[in-house]
């Protein structure tokens, strides 16, 4: 029985992906937007499962996201290698409308896990950039280009332009090669060469429920090109029962006598509803026609859910759960409220999962012989660079890389403590939940439409002001929040509340309930689908917690999603659920909050 690969391969919020074989190892790099770390980068050996295994953009000298708007930033990253180094080019997406300032940059390291160096600007004329390396050794970089003017498609084709890689700068004349089909929004340029033709790969229709990817070639870069008579190669635009909706954004990955495509994709748990888990990563297996030309394996431009895995893969079984327990204890002495020392990233029911892997992983991330063929070119110079400067936040082994931050990194001792409360994560409570700039929060990606969440928090606020709790997250203008804080208007105690932010207007989603004494609460969230469950509990001073009770009525967690959130006036919302922990302190920025565990488990 042939061993079939269920999509899809990167769940949750893994837009724009750009896959990369070197060898016998295969890459995929995804983009983060407004969240830190930037740019993630998984490892496989198989396309089955998928681990990661480094984000390049990790210093604020590579870029600086702080004040950004949602959904701007690190957009559409491309990762190649040659020239024995791997090679990103990413967007820094600084403004919305009317103009967009989008500042492409390039990285390079030896190792994927790097150290990757100080960025080369390249250009602002457009997003969405990939360098392509021609076999007479050249370098060519092109990118979406984006016309600000009254009257013309803001999507206005695709530029390609030299690189070179001694300088690195753009040389020469920037040409206009492509416009795009009739499809329009024409972007995710990348070029593909192969049996004389220069193949090139565009996401077009949008990033909604109208996208699709599209292939031309010509017999030289600047072409002419050529549109398929295959033309999309797939979408979902007229197939609203696929389960793979928003298909496109596709990548080309060659195994051998095999061929691939990474695409975007979305699963709305309605019909053409929200889609609370984001864009994500696909996989579609490909063949190509006597006459030259790509096509989905079952002959039809409509993505399969299940798709046939290569050669290699046969026999291996595909690791579908994400369930983490991430538990703050800073070494093995030190006991959480449980009573047990636990691993910095212990998965749930024993199973060992990717989401986990620790940096020092037992991933091969070097390049292999195996399979290498013309990839690499040893003799090659390479390119000066620049020495990286050292990390602006330690790089602490209980966060694992699941744990996100926004726009900029939380620096150890200042922003949160492993070491002021052993066993526990303090955070100290910083700028608001709107802030585009400094928050004092982690949060991974939800990766299922139902799971459970808890956290424990020990927090004692002295005014309205300061808050710490449990969040579900999609911008500073959209979340849902189960909070810690003190009333001021009555109690004068610890309350327990759900804040909601719908679209920048803030309601309350319950009564405040009152906390008595300064005990550690248990705040648990169960999000099933559409609908959100918050319940909270009261821990003694033995550890135990006591019976859940309900915290409000049952919450719209189908509104933490692209769909809702791009109804806004603005109408820009690129990203995806996320669960996290936070504090606030909008006073004097002096208090803190500890927290034990975050526990995230998947549920059938």
């Amino acid at each position: 029985m042939t061993t079939m690969i269920h999509n899809p391969i990167l769940p949750g919020f893994h837009p724009d992906s750009s896959a990369l074989r070197v060898g016998g190892d295969y890459y995929i790099a995804t983009s983060t937007f407004e969240w830190w770390p930037g740019i993630d980068i998984y490892h496989s050996k198989d396309l089955v499962n998928w681990e990661w295994i480094a984000a390049p953009v990790n210093r604020e000298s590579q870029v600086n996201l702080l004040g950004n708007y949602n959904s701007g930033s690190l957009w559409a990253p491309h990762l190649s290698y040659a020239d024995g180094r791997f090679w990103l080019v990413y967007t820094d997406v600084k403004s919305y409308a009317p103009f967009k300032d989008t500042l492409n940059y390039v990285i390079t390291a030896p190792d994927i896990r790097g150290p990757w160096s100080e960025p080369y600007f390249l250009t602002a004329s457009g997003f969405d950039p990939a360098i392509f390396h021609d076999d007479d050794g050249r370098k060519w970089f092109l990118n979406m280009l984006y016309d600000y003017r009254p009257g013309h498609a803001k999507f206005a084709g695709t530029v390609i332009q030299e690189f070179d890689p001694d300088t690195m700068k753009l040389v020469g004349e920037r040409k206009h090669f492509y416009k795009g089909t009739k499809l329009g929004v024409c972007e995710g340029p990348q070029i593909l060469k192969r049996n004389g033709y220069y193949y090139l790969l565009c996401a077009a229709g949008g990033t909604g429920y109208m996208h699709a990817a599209t292939v031309a070639r010509a017999r030289t870069l600047e072409g002419p090109f050529e549109d398929s008579p295959y033309t999309p190669l797939l979408t979902t635009r007229d197939e609203p029962t696929n389960p793979l909706q928003k298909s496109g954004h596709c990548c080309f990955l060659e195994i051998g006598d095999e061929w691939y495509v990474t695409q975007i994709c979305g699963r709305p748990l309605t019909e053409r509803g929200n889609c609370t888990l984001g864009r994500e990563t696909g996989i579609q297996k490909i063949y190509w026609t006597e006459d030259g030309w790509p096509r989905l394996e079952n002959n039809t431009i409509s993505p399969d859910l299940d798709v046939p895995a290569p050669k290699i893969a046969q026999g291996v079984v595909q690791n579908l759960d994400h369930s983490e327990r991430i538990n703050f204890a800073s070494s093995s002495s030190d006991l959480p409220l449980e009573g047990k020392s636990l691993p910095s990233c212990l998965p749930l029911e024993g199973k060992s999962l990717p989401s986990c892997l620790p940096l020092g992983g037992k991933v091969s991330a070097q390049p292999t012989d195996e399979g290498t063929d013309d990839l690499t070119d040893e003799g090659a110079e390479s390119p000066r660079i620049q020495p990286p400067t050292p990390l602006t936040s330690v790089t602490d082994p209980a966060i694992p890389p699941s744990l996100k931050t926004l726009r900029t990194a939380l620096t150890a001792e200042r922003d949160y403590s492993l070491t002021a409360r052993p066993g526990w994560l303090r955070l100290y409570g910083g700028q608001s939940l709107r802030s585009q700039h400094k928050q004092s929060l982690f949060a991974r990606r939800w990766e299922h439409f139902d799971f459970d969440a808890e956290t424990v928090i020990d927090f004692d606020p002295r005014n309205f002001q300061q808050m710490a709790g449990l969040i579900l997250y999609y911008d500073t203008e959209n979340w849902i929040y189960a909070c810690i804080t003190f009333d001021t208007e009555g109690t004068d105690t610890r309350v327990l509340q759900i804040l909601r932010c719908d679209h920048e207007e803030l309601t309350y989603g319950c009564g405040q309930v009152e906390l008595p004494g300064n005990d550690p609460v248990k705040l648990h969230v169960e999000v099933r689908g559409a609908e959100a469950r918050f319940s909270y509990a009261l821990v003694d001073e033995t550890g135990a917690a006591g019976e859940l009770r309900p915290l409000g009525d049952v919450q719209p967690a189908d509104h933490i999603s692209d769909d809702y959130v791009e109804r806004s006036i603005k109408g820009c919302a690129f990203t995806g659920a996320m669960l996290g922990i936070c504090a606030q302190d909008m006073d004097a920025h002096g208090s803190h909050a500890d927290f034990a565990y975050l526990d995230y488990e998947e549920r059938h």
